[in-house]
């Protein structure tokens, strides 16, 4: 066996305990927010049919081609996939057990989605998402509702610098009217196309518009445009999420360019960006997608949803200054001696019965060196057992952070001593 020191795959990261304080404090506070808009948890497997992916967001996309985790399962030959996105999951979900049976729904969830790219700041191989996903609701109320949504997360983690880009992708007869001028357009200009658009011509001619390429702005800024072949309804309704988004104050740019990435939107489409990031400066994007549903399996029906980028907006509250916020510890348990142990042991559980956080000194060693680790934790106050007090079933009880004097507690009033200490 080789001694050889394993690594992580590169572009999977580990989250350490030093960091992990920021991401439970940002899921906690996003899990409050969703549920003030009146949306419910589900959650996904990690894998699913690769048959999913491939139907829902489109054999000629980037993620499909290039970028998804496939393989066989050896022990049957199911062809597999890792995630590498949530709202073909969480349809196949709500399908699958009939959750649009009775009502619509408004889902959220959150987790690891895997896709092979070149790793860089804000853009891993696993990264995580939340996603957020309304179904069977059809008007421009919801698409609304979302960006409005995201304008109140922003206000609640501090996140300035953030702009609003929203367009309309139309309905399938506009989008095909577009292709047919867009394949031609591209056409008559083929030798100005780099490979991946010439690639893309004929497939997915659509993504052409979100090239990144330099050479090809000014080509693609001249090309027809998809919101000059909507219908009525299809305005109408964009229309109707831009009053929406006046009423509340919320400033946006139309950006006819912006297409999105994967086959199944249409109508409202958006992104926030930031500046901050660099090149990975989209935070949360999403948009409406309403022949899904039926793309999947189920019977039509509307649906709208977008997803954040969890190391993306983890990022950029650091980078505004936010530092990781630590555990809080109310109290380390110091002891030294056979019966000291024993009721170290019943304090500091008789402690946590009272819902107190609390530390107790494992491994042994002086109170000198217990002391200093307890200065280093911390905590709020020490509890400090040595066999004296063991007898007279007490604790000393210390300030760790100026305050009160030291003093002897008995086990009676211990609980209502750290209280008064931590207020």
């Amino acid at each position: 066996m080789s001694n050889e020191t394993l690594q992580a795959v590169r572009g999977m990261n580990d989250i350490l305990p030093d960091e992990a304080g920021l991401w439970l404090w940002f899921e906690d506070t996003v899990r409050d927010w969703l549920e003030g808009y009146g949306y419910r948890n589900i959650r996904m497997p990690l894998v699913e049919p690769t048959a999913l992916f491939k139907r829902a967001i489109g054999e000629v996309t980037d993620i499909v081609e290039k970028e998804m985790y496939s393989f066989e399962d050896s022990l049957n030959g199911d062809q597999l996939t890792l995630r590498p996105e949530g709202t073909a999951s969480c349809v196949r979900a709500a399908l699958q057990h009939n959750l649009l049976y009775n009502a619509p729904q408004r889902l959220y969830y959150g987790g690891a989605m895997f896709r092979h790219e070149r790793p860089q700041k804000g853009r891993y191989r696993q990264f995580h998402q939340i996603g957020v996903e309304a179904l069977g609701f059809a008007g421009p109320d919801i698409d609304a509702e979302q960006i409005v949504m995201c304008a109140r997360l922003w206000k609640k983690l501090g996140i300035g610098d953030v702009a609003l880009q929203i367009n309309s992708l139309g309905d399938a007869a506009s989008r095909q009217r577009h292709r047919e001028k867009l394949i031609a357009y591209f056409e008559r200009h083929k030798d100005a196309l780099d490979a991946d658009a010439q690639r893309r011509l004929h497939s997915n001619p659509l993504r052409i518009l979100d090239t990144k390429n330099p050479a090809m702005q000014e080509l693609v800024s001249a090309a027809p445009k998809l919101m000059d072949e909507l219908e009525e309804d299809a305005i109408g309704h964009f229309e109707a999420v831009q009053a929406i988004l006046k009423q509340h104050g919320i400033g946006f740019e139309i950006n006819p360019r912006l297409v999105r990435g994967l086959d199944y939107y249409n109508r409202t489409v958006f992104e926030w960006v930031t500046t901050r990031l660099g090149a990975q400066g989209t935070i949360c994007a999403g948009g409406r997608y309403d022949g899904l549903v039926e793309q999947i399996g189920g019977k039509p029906a509307p649906a709208c949803g977008f997803a954040m980028g969890v190391e993306r907006l983890l990022a950029l509250l650091q980078e505004s200054g936010m530092q990781n916020p630590a555990a809080p510890l109310d109290v380390y348990v110091v002891h030294q001696g056979e019966q000291a142990r024993s009721l170290a042991w019943r304090a500091a559980e008789d402690l946590r019965d009272g819902g107190l956080r609390v530390l107790l000194h494992c491994g042994g060693g002086s109170f000198k060196s217990q002391m200093k680790k307890a200065d280093g934790s911390a905590a709020v106050c020490a509890v400090i057992i040595g066999d004296d007090e063991a007898a007279a079933n007490a604790v000393m009880l210390k300030p760790l952070r100026g305050g009160a004097e030291q003093q002897r507690v008995g086990m009676d009033d211990l609980q209502q001593k750290v209280r008064e200490l931590i207020k």
